[in-house]
C-alpha cells in the first residue's frame, strides 16, 4: 500500500478512505461490520464518518453510524487506525442538521458538545481528523478555530480539517490559524469527480501552495459514474431511485444536480473509456480521484462489501497522460455537468 500524508500532518493514510455515511441505513450493523473488515484487510487504514451520519440526514438516524463505527473500532488495535469524524455544519448553511434541536453553529459551545458525542459513541478518547462538516456563514471563524485549537491542546483531537468549503473560505481560515499561531485546517473534503472537476478551478491552487490535502468525496458522482443511471429507468434500491421516491425538495434538487443530462452524456464518454481499457467504470472513476497531488486519499462508499471490489482495483492503478488528456477533453466539451 503507498501511502500518503495529510498535510502537513503525521497522519499516513491509504489512498483510498472509508466513508461510512450509510451504516445504520442502507447498511445494517452486521453488513457494516463485513465492509469496514474487507477494508482494513485490503490495508485500508483510514475511516471517515460524522455526527450526523447516516443518510437521509433523519433525527432518528443521527449518530447511529458513529455507533457502529465505535463497536467495530473496539475489535481493532485503535492506533492502526484513522479515524476522521465531522462537527455538523451552521443551521444557516445547506440544510438544518436534525440535531441539537436545528441550532447547530460552529462556535465553541457546539463544537464541544460535538466532540464529547463523537467520543463517547466512537469509543475512542481521540479524533486523528476532526473536520468542520460545512462552514458557518455567521460565527467569526477566528472563534471558531480558536475552539477547534482547544481540543488539539486538549488532546481530544490530534489535527483539523474542513469540508464543503470554497478557495476564499479555505484561504480565510488558513491566514487566520497563522495570524493566531494555532492549529489549522490540515485538509479540506469536498466533492469532485469526473463530473465535478471544479476543485481544479481555484482551491487545488490553494491546495498546492499552502500544502493542505483534498479528500475528494463521492468520487463516482453519486453513484452516477458506475453507468446505473444511464438506462431507461432508474434502478431499483439506488440513491437516486430513493430520493426520486422522497418527493421533497432537497431530494429533488440532489437528482437535478447529480442526474443531469449533462451528467449522463459525460458518464457515457466515460463509460466508453473504461471499456477500452476493460476495468469497470467506478474503478476509472476513483482512479481519476485519487491521481492529483494535492489528494490524500479518496472517500468511497459502499452499500455491500461486494461492492468495494472496484473501488478497490483503483489502488494499483494509475491512468496514463493520454487517458488524463482524453478526460480533459471531454470536461472542456461538457462544461460542469454538475453545475
Amino acid at each position: 500500500m503507498n501511502y500518503r500524508y495529510i498535510g502537513k500532518t503525521g497522519l499516513r493514510v491509504s489512498p483510498i478512505c472509508l466513508g461510512t455515511m450509510g451504516f445504520g441505513s442502507w447498511s445494517d450493523e452486521k453488513e457494516s461490520f463485513k465492509i469496514m473488515d474487507k477494508a482494513y484487510e485490503r490495508g485500508i487504514n483510514f475511516l471517515d464518518t460524522a455526527e450526523v451520519y447516516p443518510i437521509p440526514a433523519k433525527e432518528s438516524y443521527a449518530g447511529t453510524t458513529e455507533t457502529i463505527v465505535g463497536k467495530w473500532l473496539k475489535t481493532k488495535q485503535r492506533d492502526s487506525i484513522i479515524l476522521a469524524t465531522k462537527v455538523a455544519g451552521a443551521a444557516n448553511g445547506w440544510f438544518v442538521p436534525p440535531i441539537r434541536h436545528g441550532l447547530t453553529a460552529i462556535d465553541k459551545f457546539h463544537i464541544k458538545s460535538a466532540i464529547e458525542g463523537s467520543l463517547k459513541r466512537l469509543q475512542t478518547d481521540y479524533i486523528d481528523l476532526y473536520q468542520m462538516h460545512w462552514p458557518d456563514s455567521i460565527v467569526p471563524i477566528e472563534e471558531s478555530l480558536r475552539a477547534f485549537d482547544e481540543l488539539v491542546q486538549e488532546g481530544k483531537v490530534r489535527y483539523l480539517g474542513t469540508s464543503n468549503d470554497t478557495a476564499y473560505g479555505l484561504t480565510k481560515a488558513n491566514e487566520t490559524s497563522k495570524n493566531l499561531g494555532i492549529s489549522r485546517f490540515e485538509s479540506i473534503q469536498n466533492n469532485f469527480s469526473l463530473n465535478n472537476p471544479r476543485f481544479l478551478d481555484e482551491l487545488a491552487n490553494v491546495c498546492r501552495r499552502e500544502q493542505i490535502s483534498l479528500l475528494p468525496y463521492s468520487p463516482i458522482g453519486g453513484g452516477v459514474l458506475s453507468g446505473k443511471y444511464n438506462g431507461k429507468f432508474y434502478p431499483e434500491g439506488a440513491r437516486f431511485s430513493e430520493y426520486l421516491a422522497d418527493g421533497d425538495s432537497r431530494s429533488k434538487a440532489q437528482i437535478d444536480r447529480f442526474v443531469s443530462k449533462k451528467a449522463l452524456s459525460a458518464t457515457a464518454k466515460y463509460i466508453e473509456i473504461a471499456n477500452r481499457l476493460e476495468i469497470a467504470p467506478v474503478t476509472l472513476a476513483v482512479a481519476y480521484s485519487k491521481q492529483f497531488d494535492f489528494v490524500a486519499s479518496t472517500i468511497i462508499g459502499a452499500r455491500t462489501a461486494e461492492q468495494l471490489n472496484a473501488s478497490f482495483m483503483a489502488l494499483d492503478l494509475e491512468l496514463s497522460d493520454e487517458v488524463m488528456k482524453e478526460i480533459q477533453d471531454i470536461q472542456l466539451d461538457i462544461m460542469y455537468p454538475m453545475g
